[in-house]
């Protein structure tokens, strides 16, 4: 029977094509017809046969399964395959009828399972079978192969599908890589679904009868062991996957023998010795009969999975194909899990332990995930010893899995094995694990906080209860958790341990009354009491979990947005931030008098309020205990200047003096208050700071309340209006004074700097819409003056002053620029303010000299190596947060965007410290202004080769070979990276740049011939880097306009936009071969733009390097292969030399080259030809065509890319 199927991309309404029938011993006469199309040769007897045998396939009983209708049509489904494509009946109706024609019929019917089996493989060709019986065995052997027909360019594969022998012929062009299982989308999705339920259900049904016949589990398993042998991907993996999920079934099958034949066994034993000393009954005899007869079944099965284990799986589980592998890894995980009697052995375990080292992420969590279904259960891991002990280190080490999913689930294997394991892991491998907890993903890190949670902080914590009432437990595990912080010594990731604890351990995290009742603890009681490092930890959990409680999304970087809550958790975060309030309301001003004297305690303490339900003050009547808060707060202000305190304080008092809340005028007075006797202070100081006219005259410990005094006024100035306070003109006054004397001392020029901005700020916040021009005219000459007092620290002796003066410009240019006054544009016209080209060289001066050091000072920093890391990390932390700030400028057009030139020379020299943030600056400029940016790169890149040119010896020219010429070449690949995979989206970037540079490259040619050689030619070899990211008609354009030139001279062509490529038509006016070696960036370039044969051909031709007869050959070559039944395929040139390259001497030895090159091009055309032959057998295609030859398997050159078939197999 010959069946040609229907191809997987068509509509499940489109009919099976033909069916052919062969004459079977068995049945002579199938449905009516005799038919043997063994020697049939013309199309018209094909023809014949095939209406004839589609005739009785309509009309057989199982043709006819099931109707759909679609687009107002009832469409019938003829074949297995098109009705498990609707999927619109159930599976076990399809099956039944399956199973019905084959006890009517089993040839018929297996030939259309068989035919099924073809079609999911996506196949559009036709299957023959022929008796197994009717051939010799030599003859069988010499037709188990793949084969290609050159008459019909049909491919066969010949193979053994007992007691047939099946051969699939399908056309040569036949998509290897499109087929059912690998196609997206929700259709193909659910076809793959019911693919697997067919063959489970047809399993299911065929268990009490025909599937033990010796011939419908023989004929399957043979035809799927041959398909899974095939070098067509499509074959192997369809086949694959049915014979795993086969396997599949028949494991559940066995699985139900067993308990029957135990259960029979029982019964028996029961009846036999009911009836001991009697003759034996008809009841024993049946129960006896039934045993024996599930034992013969077992036996079946048994041989029914090796023989699918040892033909299928065995040659597959390493297959070069990801998807085959992890099938198999997936299948084998089920079957040890649901069948261990029979797989739970090192026998099959080894496979998995194995792939565990695959390349794919796919397979390596298949195996995981096969792993963990073992290791849940108990009563299975005492047999995995072996294997434990074997691939024990390997799982360990997978949760650094460069995978994110894989690391997830290994990291849940582990905390399996540690449950069910014993000891299986030492503590060095759990002092590992933990760490993860701090790992920026967080599924991971949760894995991790569930392992470090059930191992560490919960162990024995529920089985005695400690000493200390009802905090005993929660204590203890506080304890331990603290204990575990401190020695992970990473103080600043607490909001990430908390996090990663937080699905566990929330409940216990959330018991504040246990953390701040141990905290308030007296040290007298013994054993209770924790140390300094203890309680600074404490109060840094604390802190975090009252974050995590009442932000209820992760800390950052760990997500990349916000998490939405949905209307559960937004209730339970409600309820935490009421618990919050409610409870550190009263508890909050006993803990900061206890801690008031400790910075550190006291900056994470005054973060709380922020997150506190402010309206509990007033409906809960707590008055009191603000009043106790706020006596606090006011006496940490006067004992602290450090800066953490000083700002936590400001932003306390920003939260509680909220004007829509009910304790506004309460908190209002009480900062009114304290605020005055900050200013009495200052005014005192400055009293005494300026008793000596054009001077001061001050001790050190004066100075030190100064800077204090101005430190509190400035934290507070920065979140609170103290303009009515007149500040200004106050800290004006020292910058004035430094700016004339330079005898300030740093202490006291910082603060006075950061008070004089953010009095500015508060007044350019307030001018409204009808403020008046009067008004503004002396704000206008105050920020005139505070940036020109700025621009003046640029260049201050202390570098701290220096940084600050940078970073407020910066700040201040960036706003000044970009004023909306509340839609006053007399307020915008006065106060806003641009840099100067002056002003802009200054900023760009101060960065070369500050973040991009040169080499002296470079060696001057050797001498600094001794420093620690944290202050080398907090100097580049500096470095980049300059560097930030003025890229902010070039980015908001504050300052030109030609000055990113002088940035992006850096990019690969400080990549490592700067990268990201030029890289950044690169993408936003671009996305403002796509030309303007381009010509910035290209202007970046001139000048570096301006600058590599002069420091060359002008008589030799440029030296392609020297470190700094190479350092541009990766420069400009550097940028053509950063265009992406999107040449449309990039194409007027790109052709700006081409444009650019070959204008520079010809600029200062002398001569109207263009005869004498441009200085700044080797320029294009610089441009070529970006060549790739043009279009292929752009750079057809470029090769035609440089051909033109080169033949004919300049201005004989017209092009749709010649604005783009017809420069080159200006410089070149004689034939390439008529220069010398000089020329060759030229050359380079124009090899740059070649992007495949054709155009290659096509130039080379006109240039006079391939001699008519060959360019002639190779034309009808390319004619053949577009107009024939051989798709036409286009390759990059492989012979497009690098400018890197050693130069050939002379252009005239190129055609004796090209000439090799297009016998290359030719041979390396058929190697990519996108049809397959099989292992030992190479095309060669000529003019008229298409022959197969035997050539030796040696040589890698003849190997076949696509075969994808891995021979190796590992001992069993």
């Amino acid at each position: 029977m010959i069946a040609e199927p229907n191809a997987a991309s068509t509509l499940p309404s489109q009919k099976e094509n033909a069916v052919h029938d062969e004459t079977v011993p068995e049945s002579p006469t199938q449905n009516g017809t005799c038919v043997r199309n063994g020697n049939l040769k013309t199309p018209r007897e094909k023809r014949k046969v095939r209406e004839q045998c589609e005739n009785i396939r309509r009309n057989s009983p199982a043709s006819r399964r099931v109707s759909q209708l679609q687009n107002g049509e009832v469409v019938e489904a003829v074949t297995l395959f098109e009705v498990v494509s609707m999927g619109k009946q159930a599976m076990q109706s399809v099956v039944v009828d399956w199973v019905e024609a084959y006890k009517q019929d089993r040839n018929v019917a297996l030939l259309d399972l068989i035919n099924f089996f073809i079609q999911c493989s996506g196949c559009q060709g036709m299957v023959t079978a022929e008796m197994f019986q009717s051939l010799y065995k030599k003859d069988v052997m010499q037709k188990m192969t793949e084969t290609f027909d050159k008459e019909t360019g049909l491919q066969y594969k010949k193979f053994m599908a007992y007691p047939w022998i099946l051969t699939v012929t399908w056309p040569m062009d036949m998509d290897n890589e499109d087929y059912p299982l690998i196609r997206t989308g929700p259709y193909w999705k659910k076809f793959k679904a019911n693919f697997c339920e067919f063959i489970a259900v047809l399993v299911q049904q065929c268990q009490c009868s025909i599937l033990y016949d010796n011939y419908l589990m023989d004929t399957i398993i043979s035809l799927l062991t041959g398909l899974a042998d095939s070098m067509v991907r499509a074959f192997r993996h369809t086949s694959t996957l049915a014979a795993m999920k086969l396997l599949t079934a028949v494991v559940s099958v066995h699985l139900n023998l067993d308990v029957n034949k135990h259960n029979a066994q029982r019964l028996y034993e029961v009846e036999k010795k009911r009836l001991s000393g009697k003759r034996t009954s008809y009841r024993l005899d049946q129960l006896e009969r039934k045993r024996k007869e599930y034992e013969h079944k077992l036996l079946e099965i048994q041989n029914m999975m090796n023989a699918i284990f040892k033909g299928t799986f065995l040659t597959r589980y390493r297959d070069v194909i990801p998807e085959i592998r992890a099938t198999c890894m997936e299948e084998i995980g089920n079957w040890i899990k649901t069948c261990p009697d029979a797989f739970l052995n090192d026998s099959y375990l080894k496979y998995v332990g194995w792939m565990l080292y695959d390349k794919q992420a796919e397979v390596r969590l298949k195996c995981l995930l096969g792993l963990q279904g073992i290791y849940s259960r108990k009563e299975l891991v005492s047999r995995m010893d072996l294997f434990t002990n074997r691939f024990k280190d390997r799982i360990v080490s997978m949760p650094l899995d460069k995978d994110h999913e894989v690391a997830v689930q290994a990291m849940k294997l582990l905390m399996l094995m540690s449950q069910n394991c014993g000891d299986v892991l030492s503590a060095e491998d759990c002092e590992m694990l933990y760490q993860f907890v701090y790992t920026t993903h967080r599924p991971l890190a949760v894995a991790a906080g569930e392992f470090l949670y059930k191992r560490l902080l919960s162990h024995g914590g529920d089985k005695v209860q400690p000493k200390g009432g009802k905090f005993g437990a929660s204590t203890d595990q506080l304890k331990r958790l603290i204990h575990f912080f401190l020695e992970s010594e990473l103080h600043k990731h607490v909001t990430y341990l908390v996090d990663s604890l937080w699905d566990w351990a929330g409940k216990f995290l959330k018991d504040w009354e246990c953390m701040t009742t141990l905290l308030l603890k007296n040290a007298e009681e013994a054993g209770e009491a924790l140390s300094d490092a203890q309680e600074s930890a404490l109060i840094e959990i604390i802190l975090a979990t009252v974050r995590e409680a009442a932000e209820g999304h992760p800390p950052v970087g760990r997500g990349a947005a916000k998490k939405i809550l949905s209307v559960k958790e937004k209730k339970i975060q409600l309820e935490d931030c009421t618990k919050i309030t409610e409870h550190f309301i009263m508890v909050l001003p006993q803990l900061l008098a206890k801690y008031s004297t400790d910075a550190q305690k006291v900056a994470n303490l005054l973060q709380i309020p922020q997150y506190y339900d402010l309206d509990v003050y007033s409906t809960g009547h707590l008055e009191k205990h603000l009043d106790a808060l706020l006596r606090e707060i006011k006496d940490i202000v006067a004992k602290h200047s450090d800066m953490s305190v000083l700002e936590a304080s400001s932003r306390t008092y920003y939260i509680l003096c909220r004007e829509e809340i009910a304790i506004y005028s309460q908190v209002d007075c009480a900062r009114t208050q304290m605020i005055d006797e900050l200013m009495k202070q200052l005014n005192q100081l400055l009293d005494c700071f300026w008793q000596k006219e054009g001077g001061f005259c001050m001790d050190a410990g004066e100075i030190s309340r100064m800077h204090s005094t101005l430190r509190r006024v400035a934290a507070f100035h920065n979140a609170h209006d103290l303009t009515k306070w007149n500040l200004y003109d106050k800290t004006l006054r020292f910058l004035v004074f430094e700016t004339e004397h330079g005898s300030l001392p740093v202490l006291i020029i910082l603060p006075a700097l950061q008070c004089t901005y953010f009095s500015l700020l508060w007044q350019l916040a307030a001018v409204s819409e009808n403020s008046p021009k009067e008004t503004l005219f002396p704000l206008r000459r105050q920020l005139r003056h505070f940036s020109q007092i700025c621009t003046c620290f640029l260049h201050h002796k202390e570098k701290d002053v220096r940084e600050k003066a940078f970073m407020i410009l910066c700040d201040w240019l960036l706003i000044l620029s970009h004023l909306d006054s509340n839609n006053n544009e007399d307020a915008v016209g006065l106060l806003g303010y641009l840099p100067n080209t002056e002003l802009q060289e200054k900023l760009f001066s101060f960065i070369q000299e500050h973040v991009f050091m040169d080499g002296e000072e470079e060696k001057k920093d050797l001498a600094e190596e001794e420093k620690d890391e944290a202050c080398k990390l907090d100097d580049l932390h500096k470095k980049r947060s300059l560097l930030a700030a003025y890229c902010k400028l070039i980015v908001y057009n504050v300052v030109e965007m030609t000055a990113a030139a002088e940035i992006y020379k850096y990019y690969v020299k400080t990549y490592s410290d700067f990268g990201d943030i030029i890289k950044e600056t690169l993408s936003k400029t671009r996305y403002n202004d796509k030309i303007q940016s381009a010509k910035t790169l290209i202007l970046c890149l001139q000048q570096l080769f301006q600058t590599h040119a002069e420091s060359q010896d002008s008589s030799n020219g440029v030296d392609f070979s020297s470190p700094s010429f190479a350092n541009i070449k990766e420069l400009a690949r550097r940028f053509s990276l950063t265009f992406g995979w999107d040449q449309v989206k990039s194409r007027e970037s790109i052709a700006m740049i081409h444009k650019e540079g070959i204008e520079f490259a010809f600029q200062g040619a002398t001569g109207g011939d263009g005869k004498c050689l441009p200085p700044n030619l080797s320029f294009l070899l610089i441009i070529s880097e970006f060549s790739n990211k043009l279009l292929k008609p752009d750079k057809r354009l470029v090769i035609t306009s440089l051909v033109s030139a080169v033949q004919f001279g300049s201005g004989s062509l017209h092009f749709r936009d010649t604005s783009r490529y017809s420069y080159l038509q200006r410089y070149i006016t004689e034939p390439l071969a008529c220069r010398g070696d000089k020329w060759q960036p030229l050359v380079w370039y124009r090899n740059s733009l070649l992007s495949n044969e054709d155009e290659q051909s096509s130039v080379l031709g006109s240039l006079g390097e391939w001699p008519p007869v060959g360019s002639s050959k190779t034309s009808s070559f390319k004619r053949k292969l577009s107009n024939g039944s051989v798709p036409e395929t286009s390759q990059t040139e492989a012979g497009s030399k690098a400018p890197e390259q050693q130069c050939v001497s002379q252009l005239s030895s190129a055609a004796g080259k090209s000439r090799k090159r297009l016998k290359s091009q030719e041979m390396h055309l058929q190697e990519h030809l996108p049809f397959l032959c099989p292992g030992g057998m190479r095309r060669r295609y000529c003019k008229d065509e298409v022959k197969t030859e035997d050539v030796s398997e040696e040589g890698p050159e003849d190997t076949v890319e696509d075969v994808d078939v891995i021979g190796t197999d590992q001992d069993s």
